[in-house]
């Protein structure tokens, strides 16, 4: 299966400039947050492809006007094509703004998924906005990971882990990549795409 990941800065080629001759192939889109809700209709309706979607900080649209043909992921765990999949949403808490959440409030969300997930036997993919704390995070208030991200890492041990919210820019995709125990965790900003062997996931 072919994924593409996005989040933070809209790629012209991907909306404006769209050419399906350029653009990476995806069964799959999975979106990190911070991008305009027509941006992830757009890529919906261009590449026929399912979206699936965690809000960032900053999509504070999204409620009036969420992104046509996609899937709100915050705190669920789907499974597409036998793979996996849970999302979600936001940033650390910095000023009160919705999609905002401290460390607790994090922690609780994904404590109530524990049953889901061992229902489900595992995660194979996690998508959030925000990164791990002290997996390519920051030191202020705003861009600091979350702490039960990495717990989630070590418990689950999902293939990839996928985020957002650090701007940065890559000229090789391999320096998007940390190896946390097993899991690869990705800053998507901009875009990012891989391919899975998703017989390999299905349970």
């Amino acid at each position: 299966m072919k994924i593409l990941t996005v989040s933070d800065k809209v790629e012209p080629f991907l909306d404006r400039y769209f050419d399906s001759a350029k653009v990476p192939q995806a069964d799959m889109i999975l979106s990190c947050g911070d991008l305009p809700p027509e941006y992830l209709t757009s890529l919906s309706t261009s590449m026929k492809a399912v979206v699936y979607y965690v809000r960032g900080n900053h999509d504070i649209r999204y409620a009036a006007k969420p992104p046509r043909g996609c899937v709100n992921l915050d705190g669920r765990l789907i499974r597409y094509r036998g793979v996996n999949i849970l999302g979600l949403e936001g940033s650390r808490w910095y000023n009160g703004g919705p999609y905002q959440y401290h460390e607790r409030q994090m922690r609780h969300k994904i404590n109530c998924l524990r049953f889901q997930l061992w229902r489900r036997g595992g995660i194979d993919i996690v998508i959030t906005h925000a990164p791990p704390r002290h997996v390519h995070d920051a030191e202020d208030r705003c861009h600091k990971g979350f702490n039960s991200y990495m717990k989630l890492i070590k418990r689950y041990a999902p293939a990839y882990f996928i985020h957002g919210h650090i701007h940065k820019h890559f000229s090789n995709p391999d320096e998007r990549i940390t190896i946390v125990n097993q899991t690869k965790v990705i800053n998507t900003c901009g875009y990012t795409s891989f391919e899975i062997d998703d017989d390999k996931f299905d349970r």
